[in-house]
């Protein structure tokens, strides 16, 4: 699937597609900084390709997860949705989060994966999309406010990252209007099924 935006820094040739378990180790290595050389994310030990493939598997059988190809099949990006907790109850509500490679900050990557991935969330019938940030982080705050993404909370001090304690903030994201009684969100494989579903997002 492509997509184009003049003026936001997006290549033409760029292509979003679903992640395959073969696009661990890529996407390991995008994730690693985030990992080892910042707060951003709240694990120690950078997972391997093996690893990351297993939770490509795991996401897929719920939700989208995204990556954005380059012209030559390198990964410049990734984003993904999963539930925001196991019990039934909150069956609606998934967490998002998007990682771009770090030679490709501020070029639109963030901003057309997200684009697509809140699209896809909506078709499979989820209300609620959340982000948690740890901060400070100008860049992330501004691309989800950017999509619509509201401040809800603050976890203060909720973790412990290189030398110092973290908060986490929390943005919201509502993808629809909420019915008195909701059906349950589709199947990723259900879904996609749909006529509305695009096609070159199916495998």
């Amino acid at each position: 699937m492509a997509r184009s935006s003049k003026g936001d820094g997006w290549a033409p040739e760029r292509r979003i597609r679903m992640a395959r378990t073969t696009d661990g180790a890529q996407v390991a290595a995008i994730y690693r900084p985030s990992v080892t050389d910042a707060a951003t994310s709240f694990e120690i030990e950078p997972p391997d390709g093996a690893e990351m493939a297993r939770r490509i598997e795991s996401v897929l059988a719920v939700a989208p997860w995204l990556v954005c190809a380059g012209p030559h099949g390198d990964l410049v990006g990734y984003a993904y949705a999963a539930r925001h907790r196991e019990r039934a109850a909150y069956q609606w509500s998934v967490d998002v989060t998007v990682y771009i490679r770090s030679d490709h900050h501020r070029r639109g990557v963030g901003r057309a994966l997200y684009g697509v991935l809140l699209d896809l969330l909506r078709l499979q019938g989820f209300y609620v999309a959340h982000a948690g940030i740890t901060l400070p982080n100008a860049g992330s705050v501004g691309l989800h406010e950017a999509l619509g993404f509201r401040p809800v909370g603050v976890y203060p001090a909720v973790g412990w990252k290189h030398g110092a304690w973290r908060d986490v903030g929390w943005w919201q994201l509502p993808l629809r209007e909420r019915p008195a009684a909701p059906a349950s969100p589709l199947p990723l494989r259900q879904a996609q099924a749909l006529d509305a579903w695009p096609a070159g997002l199916r495998d």
